[in-house]
Parts: C-alpha cells; sequence; structure tokens
C-alpha cells in the first residue's frame, strides 16, 4: 500500500512527531480563534513555508493538495456567492493554511508514528474504562494508511476508462473503487485478527511500510 509518510532531512523530519501534531492542532485553533485577514494571510505564509521544507517536490505537493484544494475552491465560491467577501477570504485563508501544514506534517511523520503519539494521548481515556487506546491509534493509522490507495485506485480506474475510449464520470467509477476498497479492507481485517493486534501497545508491522 501507497503511504503519505515520505523520507527526508531536515529540521522538519528532525523534530519530534510529538512537537508537530501538537504544533499543527495549536496552529488549527490559532486560525479559527482569529478573523484578521493579515494574521490569516501570515498563517498561510507559515503553512506554505513549513510545507517547502517537506521538500515533496512540486508536482507531488500538487498532486496531494489538488483533491482538498479543488473542495476549498469550491467553499470559496459559494462563500463569494453567498456570503460577504470578507466571510469568503477569511474561510479560504484558514482552510488553505490550515491544509499546508496539515500536508507537511503528514509527510513528515510516518503512519507509526501517528499510532503511537494517538495511542498515548488516549492512554488517560482507558485507565477510565472510556476506550481502548491501541485499538483506537490502529483505526487511526489504517484511515490515514488508506487515504492514498483509494486516491490511487481512483486515479487507476479513471486510466482504464481513458483506455476504453470512455469518459469518466464519478457514478461509473465510485461503485467499483468502493467494492475494491471493501475488499481491502476485509483483507487488512483478516490480516489483523489473524496475527492478533487488536489491543496490542505497538504499531502493527502490516502499517509500517513507511
Amino acid at each position: 500500500m501507497r503511504s503519505l509518510h515520505v523520507e527526508g532531512t531536515g529540521w522538519l523530519y528532525r523534530l519530534s512527531p510529538r512537537v508537530k501534531l501538537i504544533s499543527l492542532a495549536l496552529f488549527s485553533i490559532a486560525l479559527f480563534m482569529t478573523r484578521d485577514p493579515f494574521l490569516l494571510a501570515f498563517g498561510l505564509l507559515v503553512g506554505g513555508g513549513v510545507l517547502c521544507q517537506a521538500h515533496l517536490g512540486l508536482k507531488e505537493t500538487i498532486s496531494r493538495l489538488r483533491p482538498v484544494m479543488l473542495t476549498i475552491a469550491v467553499i470559496a465560491f459559494f462563500s463569494f456567492m453567498f456570503a460577504s467577501p470578507l466571510e469568503a477570504t477569511i474561510a479560504l485563508f484558514r482552510l488553505t493554511a490550515l491544509t499546508l501544514l496539515a500536508t507537511a506534517i503528514t509527510a513528515s511523520v510516518s503512519i507509526s508514528q501517528f499510532m503511537d503519539e494517538i495511542t498515548l494521548a488516549i492512554r488517560p481515556l482507558e485507565k477510565l474504562g472510556l476506550a481502548k487506546a491501541a485499538d483506537i491509534g490502529l483505526a487511526v493509522g489504517l484511515v490515514i494508511r488508506f487515504v492514498p490507495e483509494v486516491i490511487h485506485r481512483y486515479e487507476l480506474l479513471q486510466d482504464a476508462h481513458r483506455a476504453r475510449g470512455i469518459r469518466a464520470k464519478l457514478h461509473t467509477i465510485l461503485v467499483p473503487l468502493i467494492i475494491m476498497t471493501l475488499k481491502d479492507a476485509d483483507a487488512i481485517a483478516d490480516a489483523i485478527d489473524a496475527r492478533g493486534f487488536r489491543g496490542q501497545t505497538s504499531s502493527p508491522d502490516i502499517l509500517r511500510g513507511d
């Protein structure tokens, strides 16, 4: 399976995963606590600057940002249509800044590191009997792991349609995409159960292909 994580060097990769995830959380809170367009524009520059430090390359960066940015563009369009220009600009800056920084953090933190940090964060709830930390960490890891795989399968289905001279439409791609994804989910679930990964404190090897 493909991974959103990219091996790299530099200060972004040397930072502790915990520091990066906490910084992302604080950054997102700060974005939604201010309505000043100038501060949000500064946040946009910060997010873009940190993303540059991931050294993904222009093609890879565009590939990662395109699905989310298309969604943001649609939101911005309707915001400009039905809200004030100020409200639309605030929403656009917030979402774009958060997307840029989240992309950088996702590229520089492996899935196993994500899982370990989520598991550690949920541990107090486990002591209260409210959750199983390892299972939640595993669930988060699976979601992150499946995102690039689903996108990859979508692209393969688009290519298959083009190769047959058929115009790729959402309704002709969605059904086979769902079926393929569910088959993968069943296979991974069987592998997890067969190897007894549920409830373990460490990240499963099946997700360590970062």
